[in-house]
């Protein structure tokens, strides 16, 4: 793996050289190792061909990826190896959640008041990946159907690099219990957990209905956003998404209307939504190109966003139920239990843009937290991106969904909504 010095020198060497794409300056956090990432953790951006924002080549090194083999044999290592817990670096692992849970049961492994102890799914293979996201034109050219075919199956095989793992969640409306004089409801604790809560009581009455969510309940979040950070000068909802396992409707995704349609599955893997490279070229494709950008139209020039981005500015994704969560809660990761770990860059390659999302391997003092029986007027909020590196603040948080083993069989399934945004100082 290159250092940490290495890894920038190549990143403003090619910085130096591309064309007009925005290519970041890869910005580590003080104390942190390099990431788990392709080319040294140089951004897609540094390798457009003709405007097409690197994702030739990502779909290039995916294909190498599957050429080379290692991936499949690592799945293979995996699933031909004897009955019972999979013993890894970072402890015991488990093919099945009922197998992890009869664990935690065995062992006796217990959680504080309002708690809960859970399997929780982790990676175990530390390499990128690779992500050909359904818009992509790829699926629909039928001389790459050979390409569309090995591809299909890595996508599949993704969730085959996983383990669960035994961890403690703790009631997030308990963190001044563990963290003495700091509130949930505060921008302090998103400072120093990455992790916050907050009240809201919306007017928004369908949250199936895309328009009206981007009418009422964007600008809504905007305002929750700016109260609640009293520095900030600006913030900007860029999209949803809404998940409702037993949703009957159509749940069709349409990115032209601004519809992100429903989901039926709940990101059942640890991870986080941006990185070092993401955070900041997202936010300048929603401020120079308006890109897939569903909240108030931007456009500002490149001048305009240097200015913008030379201040402080975060990401922050905000989930409120529509109805009390009986099942599949929404579980976030305290900044400073994994402050110094490694992320591992899973790629989502569009046609115009490769996002970089992260990956983390576990840890047994992983500080998780949870909203059990979180209700429509509780909003958990977590830090997805921060430009400050100097250790001053938490950078990001990771998440996941889980099953409450607690929940009574019946128990219905999380109906939530999930925005996207922009807080700038």
């Amino acid at each position: 793996m290159d250092s940490q010095d290495a890894i920038a020198d190549r990143v403003a060497a090619n910085a130096q050289t591309a064309s007009s794409a925005y290519v970041p300056t890869l910005q580590l956090t003080h104390g942190q190792a390099p990431p788990i990432a392709a080319n040294g953790g140089l951004s897609y951006m540094s390798f457009e061909r003709d405007g097409d924002a690197g994702t030739a080549a990502a779909i290039e090194a995916a294909l190498e990826q599957i050429a080379e083999g290692h991936v499949q044999a690592f799945i293979d290592a995996i699933e031909d190896a004897p009955p019972g817990p999979i013993e890894t670096r970072w402890g015991l692992g488990f093919r099945g959640y009922d197998e992890c849970l009869d664990h935690i049961r065995a062992n006796g492994i217990e959680a504080p008041e309002g708690g809960v102890a859970v399997p929780l799914r982790y990676t175990v293979y530390e390499q990128p990946s690779y992500s050909i996201v359904s818009s992509n034109a790829l699926w629909r050219d039928p001389a790459r159907e050979h390409e569309a075919k090995l591809l299909r199956t890595a996508e599949a095989n993704n969730g085959r690099r996983s383990l669960y793992f035994p961890q403690v969640l703790r009631d997030a409306r308990r963190i001044g219990e563990y963290h003495p004089g700091l509130s949930p409801f505060s921008p302090e604790c998103m400072d120093r957990l990455g992790v916050s809560l907050a009240h809201l009581e919306s007017k928004c009455g369908n949250f199936y209905d895309a328009a009206e969510v981007e009418r009422v309940y964007y600008p809504e979040i905007e305002k929750l956003l700016l109260e609640f950070f009293p520095d900030a000068t600006d913030a900007l909802v860029y999209n949803h998404d809404v998940f409702d396992k037993d949703y009957a409707g159509d749940r069709t995704e349409d990115q032209e209307a601004k519809n992100p349609g429903v989901n039926a599955e709940y990101v059942n893997l640890v991870h986080n939504d941006l990185n070092d490279n993401s955070g900041r070229v997202r936010c300048r494709e929603l401020l120079t190109k308006n890109l897939r950008n569903f909240g108030r139209e931007q456009h500002c020039t490149e001048a305009e966003a240097d200015a913008k981005m030379s201040r402080r500015f975060v990401s922050i994704n905000l989930a409120k139920p529509m109805e009390t969560v009986g099942q599949y809660p929404f579980v976030l990761c305290a900044w400073p239990s994994f402050a110094d770990q490694p992320y591992i860059n899973n790629y989502r390659v569009y046609d115009d843009r490769v996002g970089e999302t992260t990956r983390f391997t576990y840890r047994p003092d992983h500080e998780w937290y949870w909203l059990p029986q979180q209700t429509p007027t509780e909003v958990s909020m977590l830090k997805c991106y921060d430009s400050v590196t100097d250790g001053s603040v938490s950078r990001w948080s990771f998440h996941t969904a889980c099953i409450d083993p607690t929940a009574p069989d019946d128990a219905s399934c999380r109906r939530n909504v999930v925005v996207r945004s922009y807080v700038f100082f």
